[in-house]
């Protein structure tokens, strides 16, 4: 059985806030785009959008980047897609040909965002500009002081400036003050780790909060005793329970009282949000939507095949896989604060296990990388189209959350 799939990556400012995401057909589980014919890609990327799931809904409501080849835009594959939604990225390109100028217009004049890729600083391009967008970058290939003499050519067109392959904070401090106004790469989920730090109190009651409200048999008690201690969460808890009453009044006379009666499956949506909100900060909110869509996926996934052993521990174990970039903090010191099953330590820790391997897959395949999907799915039975189908009900649902 062969995977495909969408792989997603986040385009943010300077201040971590997502622009939109660049969706790529995958159909290997390499980082590298597959050895396929570029127009056959975006076709199969419009297919999963019309078949499989709402483009929207991968791309969190967001702007969802998407390559098109010059024969993509001649046969008016965008058109396909709301103006509102997308932007067409032109790739496979080498000169801005008068085809491609008028190709480009026509799209500009539709309302379409259109964003240069493989740009190389020539001038050759300039003829593009009135149209464009956005220009991408690849500071990986080119030196991004190479693009202050490129300024003032693009300044009159109010052309965005998104940088690839930014990897680390530093870069993306410099790259800023150089003039870009975008970001793409793996830089948001690498944490900057502070020798000596420890948690504040309220993260670690957050925490706390957490690993109660996921361990069986619930205990209302202490969660209503963690709660109680925080006056938000307090009155949000009690938001909560008048929200979902109906026609009977219903008069609540304790917290454990109010924790019970939403019962375990709106409890735990509680906390996750109110959770990570108290944990999250601008810098690491993306970040934390991953996490919510990695723990929807994997409870999803852990109720196939053999992964059925580890589905009580799933959903927490995909919530905080990524809580050492939200905290700045190395996951061995951050599990130490919390009362959490060995499985789930080992998997967070380590990546070892049943449940580290159900970790590894759902996160490679959300992020497009890693290259034990292919072997994982096929020992696991489990089905492409299944995977990518639930992978597009858990954005859904974490778009619904409103984070």
């Amino acid at each position: 059985m062969q995977i495909s799939y969408i792989s997603r990556q986040a385009i943010l400012d300077k201040n971590h806030q997502t622009l939109g995401y660049e969706l790529l057909f995958r159909d290997s589980p390499e980082k590298k785009f597959p050895e396929i014919d570029q127009d056959i890609a975006s076709s199969k990327l419009i297919i999963q959008n019309y078949f499989q799931g709402d483009i929207q809904s991968v791309s969190l409501g967001k702007l969802a980047f998407i390559n098109f080849t010059e024969k993509g835009l001649i046969n008016k594959y965008p058109l396909m897609f709301n103006k509102d939604n997308i932007v067409i990225e032109l790739v496979g390109h080498n000169s801005a040909s008068e085809r491609l100028l008028k190709i480009v217009k026509y799209y500009h004049d539709q309302g379409y965002q259109v964003a240069l890729t493989e740009y190389d600083l020539d001038e050759k391009w300039d003829v593009l500009f009135p149209y464009l967008a956005m220009i991408k970058i690849d500071i990986a290939i080119i030196n991004a002081q190479r693009i202050r003499p490129v300024l003032d050519r693009i300044k009159p067109f109010d052309i965005k400036l998104i940088a690839e392959k930014v990897e680390t904070n530093y870069q993306l401090q410099s790259l800023a003050e150089i003039g870009f106004h975008y970001y793409q790469g793996f830089f948001y989920n690498e944490p900057e780790i502070i020798a000596g730090q420890t948690l504040a109190p309220i993260k670690s009651q957050m925490l706390h909060l957490i690993s109660e409200t996921f361990n069986k048999p619930i205990n209302y008690d202490r969660i209503a005793e963690i709660i109680g201690q925080d006056v938000n969460l307090t009155v949000g808890l009690l938001k909560l329970v008048n929200n979902v009453t109906t026609d009977t009044r219903v008069e609540i006379t304790s917290l454990k009282q109010a924790a019970a009666y939403l019962g375990e499956d709106q409890l735990k949506q509680f906390v996750t949000i109110i959770a990570l909100s108290k944990l999250t900060t601008n810098k690491s909110s993306e970040v934390s939507k991953q996490s919510l869509i990695t723990a929807k996926l994997m409870a999803k996934l852990a109720n196939e095949s053999v992964f059925i052993a580890v589905s009580d521990f799933a959903f927490i174990t995909g919530l905080l896989s990524a809580i050492e970039v939200i905290l700045s903090m190395p996951m061995d010191e951050i599990v130490k604060t919390m009362p959490l099953a060995k499985p789930i330590e080992d998997a967070l820790v380590n990546h070892t296990g049943l449940l580290g391997k159900l970790l590894d897959l759902t996160t490679n395949y959300i992020t497009g990388k890693g290259e034990n999907i292919q072997p994982l799915a096929d020992l696991y039975r489990l089905d492409a189209n299944f995977i990518h189908k639930e992978f597009v009900n858990a954005s859904n649902w974490c778009k619904s959350l409103g984070l």
